[in-house]
């Protein structure tokens, strides 16, 4: 792409960028559809699976999308990917039951991970990296404007319209994005051929499985100790000791571990990690203390986590121009996991007496420091490999984030659980229960209803709750429920705690980042 004048690599990443925002609505806007969907296809149990076999199929198998794109240019995978994406979508569409979405999801995140990768190589192929930060920032950008309007527009559609055009809505920009890349993107010339390392791939893919499978089904659908959860741990780290036994012989392995010999890549990757742990962790927890400890609605908890996708935006654009015209980017990336430690560790203090607005200036601040760092160290890896790399490089920072999003969730829902259960068992004595149970098993069965903490999103399971007790109980079932929310508010405080925790051990790491004069030349 080096005979490109700047002109038309511009019109490229208009091309590319409209490629990624259709595929960002297109995953943003599920969300907050996704009740209605099952509660027409059913299969509550694996409503997890919905989220889990997109991030699976979209960051695992992008190592090797990216080595093949190394190889054999970006065009044709950005075009399959977007194939395979547009495919996914519509199928979903056409979803039957709860498995034939989870399959045609899977195909949406092989496609979306596809273009992931080749979208953010792309930058790497055709700028320097002095001006890569502004157009990286720009990716991140569109992935933010989604994530702002396509959570509302999912629930503007199951509200008033049939849940199918979810998948279907942003199809005509999709073959409009598809004619663009077509047209625009340029052809590249074929490297020599080099052995692929599926067997790696395939070991990689079986680690992740079994990783997610037993951290899902661990404490839930299967005690800890029981042999099928320590087969899967087992499974987990066997076939990760083999994948890196297989990649020390391969002689064109999907992950080169001479890479993490780069003192940037491993100190970047490490702290990709970390920050998937931060963002999904907040995204998916911080509703949940809205809506269940601050009582507020759902709609209320969207306006509160609007402000992070909107500060990550702004963030990320400022951040990247800073880059462009100082070259400097260390003591940058530094300052934003700063802020972003400082914005959980705020939140990790809010509990049911905590104002809407706190909360949303709280999100705002995780929003500055997410913006800032994650173009930063996604740019100092792109900066510090070779271009013949640029692609399983980028690939697997984009896999070390969402595997770290993925796995991290899963603990922080066993942290939140096993602390929540700590003070249910002290707020439902088991002898009271009984004692109740025996003289009014109505009323014993309606206070017993408020262990699961389900319902304090559930305003309508609350008020049925509320119907069905006597008069006398009315100030106890105000009480429980207080106590119930400050239950919740403790669990939370631990999810938060941990993931600033964890951020701040980003920053830590962060530290031995080896600031590379970012080159003015590709």
């Amino acid at each position: 792409m080096d005979d490109l004048n700047y002109r038309q690599k511009v019109i490229i990443m208009i091309a590319v960028m409209s490629v990624m925002l259709f595929v960002a609505l297109s995953q943003t806007i599920v969300s907050t559809a996704l009740p209605r969907i099952i509660a027409s296809l059913g299969g509550m149990k694996y409503f997890s699976w919905v989220f889990s076999i997109f991030l699976l199929a979209s960051s695992v198998p992008a190592i090797l999308i990216g080595k093949l794109s190394d190889i054999y240019g970006r065009r044709p995978f950005i075009i399959t990917g977007m194939s395979l994406f547009m495919v996914g979508s519509f199928f979903s569409g056409l979803a039957g039951n709860i498995f034939h979405l989870i399959i045609s999801r899977g195909v949406q995140g092989l496609g979306g991970g596809m273009i992931l990768v080749v979208s953010f190589a792309s930058v790497g192929d055709l700028f320097p990296p002095r001006e890569r930060a502004r157009w990286q920032g720009f990716l991140t950008g569109a992935f933010g404007m989604a994530s702002i309007f396509g959570p509302a527009l999912g629930g503007f559609i199951v509200d008033n319209a049939d849940w199918q055009w979810v998948f279907w809505i942003f199809l005509p920009v999709g073959f409009i994005a598809f004619i663009l890349i077509i047209r625009l993107y340029p052809r590249a010339e074929r490297r020599e051929p080099e052995e692929i390392d599926y067997y790696g791939t395939l070991l990689l893919t079986i680690f992740a499985i079994s990783l997610l499978l037993a951290f899902n089904w661990g404490g839930d659908r299967y005690a800890w100790g029981a042999p099928a959860i320590i087969g899967l741990f087992g499974l987990s780290f066997l076939s990760l000791g083999t994948f890196f036994l297989v990649e020390s012989r391969m002689k064109s392995p999907v992950i080169q571990l001479k890479l993490f010999s780069n003192r940037v890549f491993t100190v970047s990757s490490l702290v990709g990690c970390m920050l998937g742990v931060g963002f999904f962790g907040v995204l998916m927890y911080m509703p949940f203390f809205v809506q269940g400890v601050m009582g507020a609605s759902s709609t209320m908890s969207g306006f509160v986590v609007m402000p992070m996708t909107l500060a990550m935006v702004t963030a990320s654009a400022i951040s990247g121009q800073i880059v462009t015209r100082t070259g400097k980017f260390k003591k940058l990336a530094l300052t934003g996991l700063l802020v972003m430690a400082g914005g959980l560790l705020s939140i990790s203090f809010m509990n049911q007496n905590t104002s809407l607005l706190i909360g949303a200036f709280n999100m705002m601040i995780v929003g500055i420091g997410m913006g800032i760092a994650l173009p930063i160290f996604l740019l100092s890896i792109q900066n510090a490999v070779e271009n013949s790399q640029l692609g399983v490089a980028t690939a697997t920072f984009q896999m070390a984030r969402q595997f770290g999003g993925t796995i991290g969730v899963s603990i922080l829902g066993i942290i939140m659980n096993f602390r929540l259960k700590s003070q249910l068992n002290q707020l439902f004595s088991k002898s009271a229960a009984v004692n109740l149970w025996e003289k009014e098993p109505e009323t014993a069965e309606a206070l017993l209803a408020l262990q699961d903490p389900q319902v304090l999103i559930d305003a309508e399971k609350l008020f049925q709750i509320q119907n069905v007790l006597p008069p006398r109980f009315e100030e106890t079932f105000m009480v429980l429920l207080e106590l119930l929310r400050s239950a919740l508010s403790y669990a939370l405080f631990g999810v938060f705690i941990i993931v600033s925790a964890v951020i701040l051990i980003a920053f830590l790491i962060g530290l031995f980042l080896e600031e590379i004069p970012l080159r003015s030349y590709k």
